[in-house]
């Protein structure tokens, strides 16, 4: 998920790596899964994070650690395969995240909330309506805001986890260790569920534009957000800026007969037709005729003249001919994969 393109120029994950070199964090280590040579190839040794350091910087941690060459099964299983690189870190506190939450946020702010309440372990939250995706964690707190109960979510407005998680390093490599040794797989269920009599587990709440893509209807209504001023002023803050592996490219070109409305355009594009309410990424060609509503448009996507598209989201290097015509609908839109023609 780290490695998949949002906004006309980003990776998910920049916005994780962003928010830590913000809050002063010099030492990130990177847990990958499968699939991981595109993250990589972005991400390169952490210099457009400031992270290429001598001491501390960017690390990749591969899924090979374990003694297998499988790929593990869960976040307790990936943090055993990580226990080295977490033994010889010499930093007293740990900061957990997944790639696929988009915030921008300080966590300069939970740390101190972390220290004031003398925490053994903090969570992140955004008390909202329940967000449309699959996996997601619900929890109760007291006055105090120590959490009294975690469960699976609810179709309610409640405080929901974003997966952001903050201990002492000491611990967690405890908590890890004896949930090896009997077995245990859901961080959450296993370890957090169990752990909630014993520790002082609090709830952090985070302001601000927060979004959890877990598949193609999250991830269509996360590039459509971006199309609002509200969420790019909190998602891109000037304050607070979001970081990325820069591609110099040309600027966009607008032919004569074009028309562009309420929509994010990537340098390098070439714009014949209509395009409204769409997210267009780098080298994107719109041919005369073309109609392109409420649309994400991969690097390098061509569309021919007289195209119609609603509701579409192309991968890299898509190519559509001339006169076809696309439509989905906010609630399921298309997805055409990379390197398709039609």
């Amino acid at each position: 998920m780290g490695s998949v393109p949002y906004g006309c120029r980003y990776r998910l994950i920049d916005f994780q790596l962003s928010a830590m070199v913000n809050s002063g964090i010099g030492k990130v280590g990177i847990i990958t899964k499968s699939n991981y040579q595109s993250l990589m190839d972005h991400v390169g040794h952490g210099r457009a994070w400031d992270l290429s350091r001598k001491n501390g910087g960017l690390f990749i941690l591969p899924p090979f650690n374990l003694g297998n060459a499988g790929v593990y099964s869960g976040k307790i299983e990936a943090l055993a395969g990580a226990m080295d690189f977490l033994k010889k870190s010499e930093e007293e506190y740990i900061l957990m995240t997944d790639c696929n939450t988009l915030y921008n946020v300080d966590f300069a702010q939970m740390f101190a909330f972390h220290e004031e309440k003398g925490a053994d372990i903090t969570i992140a939250y955004k008390n909202t309506d329940a967000p449309n995706i699959r996996e997601l964690t619900k929890f109760d707190m007291d006055g105090d805001g120590r959490i009294t109960s975690i469960r699976r979510r609810n179709d309610e407005k409640a405080n929901y986890s974003l997966n952001v998680i903050l201990m002492r390093k000491s611990l967690l490599e405890r908590l890890i260790s004896e949930a090896i040794g009997l077995g245990y797989h859901s961080f959450t269920e296993d370890i957090l569920q169990r752990q909630l009599g014993s520790l002082k587990i609090y709830g952090c709440e985070f302001d601000g534009y927060v979004k959890t893509i877990d598949g193609l209807q999250s991830y269509f209504e996360a590039n459509m957000d971006l199309l609002k001023k509200e969420t790019r002023q909190s998602l891109l803050s000037k304050e607070r800026p979001v970081f990325t592996k820069v591609k110099d490219d040309v600027p966009a070109i607008y032919g004569l007969d074009s028309h562009v409305s309420n929509s994010l355009v990537a340098d390098g594009c070439v714009i014949e037709g209509h395009v409204e309410n769409s997210v267009l990424f780098r080298g994107v060609h719109i041919g005369k005729g073309a109609v392109v509503k409420n649309c994400v448009l991969m690097q390098n996507t061509y569309i021919s003249d007289d195209v119609n598209l609603n509701c579409v989201i192309a991968d890299k290097n898509v190519v559509i001919k001339p006169g076809k015509v696309l439509s989905g609908d906010e609630k399921f839109p298309v997805f055409i994969g990379k390197g398709i023609v039609i």
